[in-house]
């Protein structure tokens, strides 16, 4: 069984984590083939917008306890392989806002620890009504450190640090209150909205977008004036792209704009 499966659609890819047995749970060889997917979609100009979605009726349940496990029959108790899991876990994690193309989660079922992480490290997410958002290590003693990473680059601190410490689950609506989601929708729905979103997002100039994406992860780590200096040079050479004049002089002649890209 392909444990990533890519389902393109124009220029959307759509990724689905495929051990729907297993609540796509993030095992060795499930995090090195979506390195490899994203790897590959990374030099792909056909592909403007990528969905990450699940097979059945989770997300994804995070790590994969019984592999995990399994690795404490090492001499060292699993260290080595506990480390190389973790950073190919966080490699994962941090290729998604490196990408030139938007990522959307599509979470149709149960996200939890590093399928939360996952969420909250996808540019945009939208969620069925019924899909639960936790962080719930502490529940068994391992505390979600590195899901708390993104979870709290998402959502208020207050708020990320009560799931992690009391390992609650918290409802897709209320996901969205605190802006680990887009969107809520019905559950037979998620699939559709998630590609709409896409197509949308799709549909813009690619240059300007890929331009803008880089430029939101980078202001965000800078001061205010470094943030200012920075976007301006941004815009300075987003205006200087042919595609862009071209979208502009569309606009002020009132027709649709001829892009090249």
């Amino acid at each position: 069984m392909t444990n990533v499966i890519r389902e393109d659609v124009g220029p959307v890819a759509r990724l689905v984590l495929n051990r729907p047995e297993a609540l796509n749970a993030l095992s060795e060889a499930m995090l090195a083939d979506l390195q490899a997917a994203l790897d590959a979609l990374r030099d792909d100009p056909g592909i403007r917008v990528i969905v990450i979605a699940g097979a059945g009726r989770a997300f994804c349940a995070g790590h994969d306890l019984r592999e995990m496990t399994e690795a404490r029959a090492a001499p060292d108790g699993g260290a080595a392989r506990f480390k190389a899991l973790f950073d190919a876990c966080a490699g994962v994690m941090q290729t998604l806002p490196t990408l030139p193309q938007p990522v959307i989660a599509e979470v149709g079922g149960l996200a939890t620890a590093a399928g939360c992480q996952l969420v909250a490290s996808c540019d945009m997410a939208v969620a069925a009504d019924g899909a639960k958002f936790g962080v719930n290590g502490v529940n068994i003693g391992l505390f979600c450190s590195t899901p708390m990473v993104a979870l709290s680059r998402n959502i208020p601190r207050k708020q990320a640090f009560e799931m992690l410490t009391t390992g609650g689950f918290i409802p897709a609506p209320r996901a969205a209150e605190l802006g680990l989601v887009n969107r809520v929708v019905p559950a037979d729905q998620v699939t559709t909205e998630a590609m709409a979103l896409a197509d949308t997002v799709a549909a813009k100039l690619g240059s300007a977008v890929r331009i803008g994406k880089r430029a939101f992860y980078d202001q965000i780590q800078m001061p205010l004036d470094q943030a200012y200096a920075y976007t301006g040079e941004v815009m300075v050479e987003n205006m200087l792209d042919a595609d862009t004049a071209e979208g502009i002089g569309a606009f002020l002649e009132k027709r649709a704009p001829d892009w090249v890209q």
